[in-house]
C-alpha cells in the first residue's frame, strides 16, 4: 500500500512510525512531515496541512491507497470529504461527523438525545444571557469555546472571579476567534479523567487501551492549560467494567446517533471520559488520534495498523480481533519550549538524541526543524516527546526520563510527575 498521511506533529510520527511497521506498506508519504518522520518516510515539508488545495493536488499526484487525516482544524474543513470525491479513501471522518469535535454544542445535543451519560450545560451566543446563566449556577463551573481551539479552549474555574474573567475574554476579548463565537458552560464533573481511543466503522465500534493525560503545564496539575505534557496507557482505574459500561451506554448509542442521522463516523473517535461516582461521563469527543495519546496507545496496539484502518473502511470492524501487549505500560512524556504554552522562542538547538536512542526509547518529535546549517532546532511549543515501555508503569517511566535527561535544548521544559494518579495509588 502506499500511504499519505497528513500532518506533522507528534501524533503524526507516531502514527506513521506503526504504518511503517505494516507488511502492507509500500510506500509512506507524509505532508507535511517532519526531521523524524524524514529518517523512514517521504515527507513533503512545503505542502502544509492546512492547504488543502496542496493536498489535494499531493493526494492527485502521489495516488495512494490510503490517506490518514491526523489534525482535527483538516476534519473540520471537510479535507476527508474532498479527497474521497477524487475517489481516494481515507480514514478519517467527514466534515459531517467530525462535528463531534468542531462543535461541542452539537456533540452536547447528540449526546442528550441519544442518552448518553454527560455533564449538565448551557450553551450562549450573547455574553449578557452568558452572564446571568453564569451568576445564576455559581462557581465551580466549566467553560469552554465551541469550536476548535488547539485543545486551550476549556476553562476550569474554581471561584466566580476566575469564571466571569473566563467567559470575558473568549466572548468579548475574542481569545479563541471565532471558535468563541459560542460558548458551553458546564457542571464541574468530579472523578478521574481518562482518553479513550476507538475505531469505528460507522456501525461498529471497539475501544483501544485507555490513556490519561496530563493538560497542565507544571507538576501537581499546576500552571495553564496546554496541548498535553505527557501521558501513559494503561489506565488502571479503567477497569473492565467500566469498559463494558462505556461500550454499551456511550459508545455504541453515539455511533447509532450518529449513523441514524445519515453522517457515519468512520475513523477514530476519542471519548474524553470523566469517571464519577455516579459512572463515566463524557467530558468531550474528538474527531482524530489523541496528541500525546496516540504517542502511547500505538505502541502497545499489536495489530497491524493498516489492516484495522483498512478494516474500518471496508466496513468490517467487528472482525478485527484488536490485540494489545499483555503486561506492558507506555509513557509519553512531553519536552516543551521555555515559556510554553505562552509564546515561545524558536531556532533552539537540540542535542542528546542520539544518547536517547541507545537508552532504549522511542523519540517522536513534535515542533522541530533543520536550520539553514542542517542542524536540529526548534519550532514549536511542544518539541518532543519521549517514548518508553516497561513491564509496569514505574519501569516504562525510570527508562522515559533517562531519555527525558540525555536530550538537552536551552529552557527545555517537562513535568516530572506524569503518571502520579496512579503511583499515588
Amino acid at each position: 500500500m502506499k500511504v499519505l498521511i497528513v500532518g506533522g506533529g507528534g501524533r503524526e510520527h507516531a502514527l506513521a512510525w506503526k504504518a511503517i511497521q505494516s507488511p502492507l506498506i509500500s510506500e509512506l508519504h507524509v505532508a507535511p512531515g517532519n526531521p523524524g518522520i524524514g529518517r523512514f518516510a517521504w515527507c513533503h515539508p512545503h505542502v502544509k496541512a492546512t492547504d488543502y488545495d496542496a493536498l489535494a493536488d499531493l493526494a492527485q499526484k502521489l495516488h495512494p491507497d490510503l490517506v490518514i487525516i491526523g489534525p482535527d482544524d483538516a476534519l473540520a474543513a471537510g479535507l476527508a470529504d474532498r479527497l474521497q470525491a477524487l475517489g481516494i479513501r481515507v480514514f478519517g471522518p467527514t466534515q459531517a461527523a467530525a462535528r463531534l469535535e468542531w462543535s461541542k454544542d452539537f456533540a452536547k445535543e447528540i449526546m442528550t438525545k441519544a442518552g448518553v451519560p454527560t455533564a449538565a450545560y448551557g450553551s450562549f451566543t450573547d455574553y449578557e444571557t452568558a452572564r446571568a446563566y453564569l451568576e445564576l449556577q455559581g462557581a465551580p463551573i466549566v467553560i469552554k469555546a465551541d469550536g476548535l481551539a488547539l485543545g486551550k479552549g476549556v476553562s476550569v474555574c474554581q471561584t466566580m472571579a476566575e469564571a466571569e474573567e473566563a467567559l470575558k475574554a473568549v466572548m468579548l476579548d475574542k481569545a479563541f476567534g471565532a471558535a468563541g463565537a459560542k460558548v458551553i458552560m458546564e457542571e464541574l464533573m468530579e472523578g478521574e479523567e481518562v482518553s479513550l481511543l476507538c475505531f469505528s466503522d460507522g456501525r461498529t465500534i471497539k475501544q483501544m487501551v485507555a490513556a490519561q493525560d496530563h493538560k497542565r503545564a507544571d507538576d501537581g496539575d499546576t500552571g495553564p492549560n496546554t496541548g498535553g505534557m505527557g501521558t501513559y496507557a494503561p489506565v488502571p482505574a479503567y477497569t473492565p467494567d467500566i469498559a463494558r459500561t462505556v461500550q454499551k451506554r456511550i459508545l455504541e448509542p453515539i455511533i447509532a446517533a450518529m449513523a441514524n442521522r445519515g453522517t457515519p463516523f468512520v475513523g477514530c473517535l476519542f471519548a474524553g471520559l470523566m469517571l464519577t461516582a455516579d459512572g463515566p461521563k463524557v467530558v468531550e469527543f474528538n474527531a482524530r488520534f489523541g496528541d500525546p495519546e496516540a504517542q502511547v496507545v500505538l505502541p502497545l496496539l499489536q495489530n497491524d495498523l493498516l489492516e484495522v484502518m483498512t478494516a474500518c473502511l471496508n466496513g468490517r470492524l467487528k472482525e478485527i480481533d484488536l490485540r494489545f501487549r499483555d503486561n506492558a505500560a507506555a509513557v509519553n512524556i512531553v519536552l516543551a519550549s521555555p515559556g510554553y504554552p505562552g509564546a515561545y522562542p524558536k531556532g533552539l538547538p537540540i542535542d542528546g538524541l542520539d544518547e536517547a536512542d541507545q537508552l532504549g526509547v522511542t523519540v517522536f518529535h513534535a515542533g522541530t526543524a533543520y536550520d539553514e546549517e542542517g542542524m536540529l532546532v526548534t519550532s514549536g511549543g511542544r518539541v518532543l516527546g519521549v517514548m518508553a515501555m516497561g513491564a509496569d508503569l514505574p519501569a516504562a517511566l525510570a527508562r522515559a526520563y533517562l531519555g527525558v535527561d540525555a536530550i538537552q535544548f536551552e529552557g527545555k521544559q517537562f513535568r516530572r510527575d506524569i503518571g502520579w494518579r496512579s503511583l499515588s495509588k
